[in-house]
């Protein structure tokens, strides 16, 4: 187990070092200029020409580079070029809202996935399975930027069930406000996860349930119920998991369509107005910021695995 994690934490170096390396290098190839957007009326190539030095823009891209993950490494992420805010700032008061509406709809779609699952999974073939089946693939063919715009307008517009856009409530200001905001969106976002976790959990349950360890608990008179919870579940969970961990790194992607949909100032909304304004070390600190995320995200799950399965670290 020991050299499995120190293994994995060395890999996890190397890959966040190449995540900050993409992030610099890709950002640097938006079109635009930021001096533009400082200057403005001002902007002349004698005035860009000063201010790309003072902002060290002349610089070889790879000095740059340098420069900047040592202000990372500092805790430095750099200034927005329009607002003057720092980076950390604006992502310590953005990512919340991230957070929110990802732990709200994944439990929401552990919630619903799980038992479904384990109905179906008892009675494969039968009416519920087939139902369960119907509605998943439905809802496969309904991603967030396509379900999103139609649950705002039924919901939200006409019948005013849940907030429309721009209504986001911190949960400082008041907890059940807050709740209230998030409802919706967490409900686009669970639905997709909602139908990944089902299939996946509902075909390694019934393939679980076949084994001769399942039988022999069987001989031995223990309940479905049990040989469900104690026997069957853990096993087929490796699968769902590793979704689980990939799910939650895509969900950052659903939450960026969500808060440009519903104008909730996350990092998808930061991101997306910071791209439109050329303001370059915003993006830069954000896809730095979400690209760790993911990766962590990803490694933590890795060590759940071990914990759930004990041979994959043995492998």
């Amino acid at each position: 187990m020991g050299n499995y994690i120190a293994k994995r934490v060395v890999l996890l170096i190397i890959i966040i070092f190449f995540v900050s390396v993409a992030a610099f290098f890709l950002v640097h190839l938006l079109p635009g200029n930021p001096a533009v957007t400082i200057l403005g009326p001002n902007d002349t190539p004698q005035n860009a020409a000063i201010l790309n030095h003072q902002l060290g823009l002349d610089k070889p891209l790879v000095e740059q580079y340098f420069i900047w993950i040592g202000h990372v490494f500092q805790g430095n992420l750099g200034q927005s070029f329009t607002t003057h805010e720092t980076t950390t700032s604006i992502i310590s008061t953005s990512y919340p809202i991230d957070v929110e509406l990802i732990v709200f709809s994944q439990l929401m779609a552990f919630a619903i996935a799980l038992p479904m699952a384990i109905k179906a999974s008892r009675r494969p073939n039968r009416l519920f399975d087939q139902l369960s089946n119907s509605a998943a693939f439905g809802m496969l063919a309904l991603p967030p930027f396509v379900i999103g715009p139609i649950m705002v307008l039924i919901f939200a517009v006409h019948w005013h069930v849940f907030p429309g856009p721009a209504s986001y409530v911190p949960i400082t200001q008041g907890f059940w406000s807050n709740i209230h905001t998030m409802l919706l969106p967490s409900i686009v976002l669970a639905l997709g996860s909602i139908v990944v976790y089902f299939r996946l959990l509902r075909n390694d349950l019934i393939s679980t349930l076949q084994q001769d360890f399942i039988t022999m608990a069987r001989s031995k008179g223990l309940s479905d119920r049990r040989i469900m919870w104690r026997h069957a579940l853990r096993p087929s969970s490796v699968t769902l998991l590793a979704s689980a961990g990939v799910t939650i790194g895509t969900l950052i992607a659903g939450t960026f369509v969500v808060e440009l949909l519903l104008q909730m100032p996350g990092l998808g909304f930061q991101i997306i107005s910071s791209i439109n304004q050329d303001d370059y070390t915003v993006v830069q600190g954000i896809v730095l910021i979400v690209a760790v995320a993911i990766v962590l995200v990803n490694f933590a799950f890795d060590f759940i695995f071990t914990l759930v399965d004990p041979r994959i670290a043995r492998d």
